[in-house]
């Protein structure tokens, strides 16, 4: 099957004795490679094509469609097309679990138990099981809290599923760093000038921010964060924006002040970054930016109605910088990484003179791949101390309110972005005069400001975001607009539960120009 070695643009000449060295251990490794890819992933996928997929029991209420649509179902069965785990929800009535839903689970996700064991949410008013065997959710394995024993170990199937998850995994890290060795090895022995066609490492062309603290005045407090304060102030004869970090908030800092400085980060979409540094003191940290006339987002829409035009331009301008914020681009020699921000709301978009919108407030924000070959641009999955739950809460996608959400992956990162997006853009419509014509038009509100309250938390949103699959409800008078049948499915496919069924924000910019 392999019988030619695989070939690499970087690899050192294979007629030198190194080079027969490094081929002869990669064919070696390409033959376990094989060996492993026989005894472990065939049999996997064979098994999966000869059965006829999980079957779980289905019970489900209306309002519940995404479990629905998770398979087919046969009256009280239903037979999973995405994933082979059933999951079981129960309410506690009387201390008492009764059934609130029955089937398969919406995507594929870890369910090691065999039988549905009990794990209780929201101080035990809910009780959740996910098992791995066909009809495993009839029956919920639960005890009341005094009477749950201590759940059985299997030392000898517990060290079978390690090794056979170590072996690959091991193999597999050896061969990256086998191959990272070689290219290290390389690059000793060659000049980057000597890979034709490789683009110049962008760390080569940043240019420094740092500014003079005493240059900056400091004249009004705008907003208060909770790492920082934004501050009205002067600099170099202009007003502008400065945000104060106290001498504690180093990294919060650092992360920010990392992805205004990456190269190409200029664009109109994203608010202009004039520089950084700390006062004289030693003490507080700076970040010197463009002050946007009309404030925050949240703020223009608390204030104010807009037309259809007017809020058009709001979101197409809000998407654009998403779209450029995510995208990964090489210019002349100059690279520019995808970045994933992470912490969408109306409080971190600001709105500019000219009606357009600005992303800002990039301190949970992950870049999700950088420039090889220099100190400080290493290829790094961003800002790995962050949690998988970072960012405002009631703009949290379903995976990253119930933690699920993989930080290794960047598709997953930039796909809760574009849930959070689709709120934003709800927000923005629910203030446009031209969609409520004959009618009150309301006032601004958060997402599920109205069900869950000002004050959310992270159970309720769960319950309701996740669990009950809600979403902020769309005005039954757009119906009577001809766009609104486009704008009630753009935003749908925004905020839908499963991210890989979600737009891109490039998408989302080309449905508002359609828009138009």
């Amino acid at each position: 099957m392999w019988e030619t070695p695989l070939t690499f643009p970087w690899l050192i000449n294979e007629h030198s004795l190194q080079g027969q060295c490094v081929l002869r251990v990669v064919m070696i490794l390409q033959r376990w490679l094989l060996i492993l890819a026989v005894e472990f992933i065939f049999p996997c996928i064979s098994g999966r094509a000869m059965g006829q997929g999980r079957r779980c029991v289905f019970q489900a209420k209306p309002q519940n469609k995404k479990y629905r649509m998770a398979g087919n179902v046969s009256g009280s069965e239903q037979l999973c097309a995405r994933t082979h785990c059933c999951v079981g929800y129960y309410q506690m009535v009387n201390g008492q679990p009764e059934v609130d839903l029955l089937a398969c689970d919406i995507v594929e996700k870890s369910c090691p138990d065999a039988t549905c064991a009990a794990s209780p949410r929201f101080n035990n008013r809910l009780i959740k099981c996910v098992c791995n065997t066909d009809l495993c959710n009839s029956n919920i394995t639960w005890k009341p809290k005094s009477e749950e024993p201590q759940r059985p170990y299997s030392y000898s199937v517990d060290i079978i599923n390690i090794t056979v998850a170590i072996i690959p995994i091991g193999i597999v890290l050896f061969l990256c760093c086998m191959l990272v060795a070689v290219k290290c090895l390389h690059h000793e022995n060659t000049s980057p000038h000597d890979e034709p066609g490789t683009p110049l490492c962008s760390c080569h062309t940043a240019e420094t921010s740092e500014i003079d603290s005493a240059s900056v005045e400091l004249k009004q407090i705008v907003s208060h964060g909770h790492y920082a304060t934004v501050w009205q102030g002067n600099y170099q004869g202009s007003m502008v924006a400065v945000k104060v970090f106290s001498a504690g908030c180093k990294h919060e800092f650092t992360s920010e002040r990392e992805v205004y400085e990456l190269p190409l980060m200029k664009h109109a979409g994203i608010v202009r970054f004039l520089g950084a540094g700390r006062k004289a003191d030693g003490g507080e940290w700076l970040i010197v930016l463009e002050l946007a006339a009309c404030g925050s987002l949240h703020s223009f829409l608390s204030k104010q109605t807009s037309s259809w035009m007017s809020s058009l331009r709001l979101c197409l301008s809000l998407s654009q910088g998403l779209a450029y914020l995510h995208s990964n681009l090489n210019r002349h020699g100059v690279h520019k990484p995808a970045v994933a921000h992470r912490d969408l709301s109306s409080s971190n978009v600001l709105v500019k003179a000219d009606g357009t919108c600005a992303l800002t407030d990039f301190g949970h924000s992950t870049i999700l791949h950088s420039c090889p070959g220099h100190n400080k641009w290493q290829c790094y999955l961003g800002n790995m101390e962050s949690p998988a739950q970072a960012g405002t809460l009631r703009y949290m996608s379903p995976e990253i309110l119930e933690g699920s959400v993989n930080l290794s992956s960047g598709w997953c990162l930039m796909q809760g972005d574009v849930y959070a997006l689709g709120l934003l853009l709800w927000e923005i419509w629910m203030r446009c005069s031209n969609l409520f014509e004959g009618g009150l038009i309301p006032d601004h509100q958060l997402p599920y400001e109205a069900e869950l309250g000002a004050s959310v938390t992270l159970e309720g949103l769960i319950l309701h975001v996740s669990h009950m699959d809600r979403r902020p409800p769309i005005p039954k008078c757009w119906e009577d607009v001809p766009q609104g049948s486009a704008l009630q499915e753009l935003v749908m496919d925004c905020w839908d539960h499963d991210p890989d069924a979600r737009l891109t924000a490039q998408c989302v910019v080309d449905r508002i120009f359609s828009l138009q």
